[in-house]
């Protein structure tokens, strides 16, 4: 929070347009399709997996909408629901490779992470399809001075954020984070779990994904690309532990992805070097995870400290060993 201060009291400073409502509500749209996505990383993070094909998710789910609204007469509605099942089937097909076939979920979804967007290249020709009219409207809808989009990915981080917390799937997932063959041998059905928690990140991909084509009013090959590791960024400044097993999505998600956003933006309004965002970026990214693992380290020398104590300094045996002598 301190961090995320210094840098409003930074930009406001340099840019006078930086500190007003209409950038702050700019800045909300902005971001909203990564926060959304960024809310089914986070679920598999806290678990101990990962997934990076949620970009390339994005962009298949979206094609299928628009080819089928363009080129099948379909209705918007309908299109839109495909869309979404298409996401929640391809989330699917990780979770049965990583928990049935027993991949690493980060080979895994690189792996279909290049196939899915390969599949959706091939099938929209790598070309760019505008939306029909009667979509067009949506991307920009407001509820007073509020972007409709916003509102949705604050109604997705709560409902995340109460499943995390509040369900017996939101802690059997921190249960396997903090250790999977620990929590099977709890009772916990681990691969369901971890299923699961695949299948509602690749729900969550195609909403985002649904968002950024609304957003722009097109559909192109630049839908969800790079989504996954602003993802993994996200998650990783706000907090959530990639060692599994700690983080919450509310408010650490939200406060991560807004920090991001106010770089962004803060750098374009003074005028920075383009590429200025991305070191900026890389350096807070590797600062965000170098106090993980300082934090996962004192963790795991708290968990084992009492067995590595030499026996004659354990509370007892000194006075059993002055008696012997």
């Amino acid at each position: 929070m301190v961090v995320t201060l210094l840098i409003i009291a930074f930009f406001s400073v340099r840019s006078p347009y930086f500190f007003t409502l209409s950038n702050f509500l700019a800045m909300f749209h902005t971001m909203a399709p990564v926060v959304v996505a960024a809310c089914g990383m986070a679920l598999l993070v806290i678990g101990g997996k990962i997934d990076i094909s949620i970009g390339s998710i994005a962009l298949l789910a979206t094609s299928t909408a628009v080819i089928l609204m363009l080129d099948g007469g379909v209705p918007p509605v309908l299109a839109l629901a495909l869309a979404l099942l298409v996401g929640i089937v391809l989330g699917a097909l990780n979770g049965l490779i990583v928990t049935v076939l027993g991949i690493n979920p980060l080979i895994t979804t690189l792996g279909t992470m290049i196939g899915f967007r390969g599949v959706a290249l091939q099938m929209t020709n790598a070309g760019t399809f505008p939306l029909p009219d009667s979509v067009r409207w949506i991307g920009n809808l407001t509820v007073g001075p509020v972007n409709l989009d916003v509102l949705i990915a604050l109604a997705v981080v709560l409902a995340v954020h109460y499943i995390h917390r509040r369900t017996a799937f939101g802690r059997h997932m921190t249960a396997i984070g903090n250790g999977e063959e620990t929590a099977r041998r709890l009772g916990i059905r681990t691969n369901f779990v971890l299923f699961a928690g695949f299948a509602l990140s690749g729900f969550l991909a195609a909403v985002g994904g649904a968002m950024s084509v609304l957003q722009v009013s097109l559909l192109s090959t630049s839908v969800g690309r790079g989504m996954e590791f602003s993802a993994v960024a996200v998650v990783i400044v706000g907090g959530i532990s990639l060692f599994g097993g700690r983080g919450t999505v509310w408010p650490q998600l939200v406060l991560g992805a807004f920090v991001f956003q106010l770089i962004a933006t803060g750098l374009t309004q003074i005028g920075a070097d383009p590429y200025a965002y991305r070191v900026i970026s890389g350096a807070l990214i590797f600062v965000a995870m170098f106090a993980d693992a300082l934090k996962a380290r004192r963790r795991r020398m708290r968990a084992i400290a009492p067995e590595t104590l030499p026996e004659l300094e354990q509370p007892g045996l000194q006075e059993n060993a002055s008696v012997q002598r």
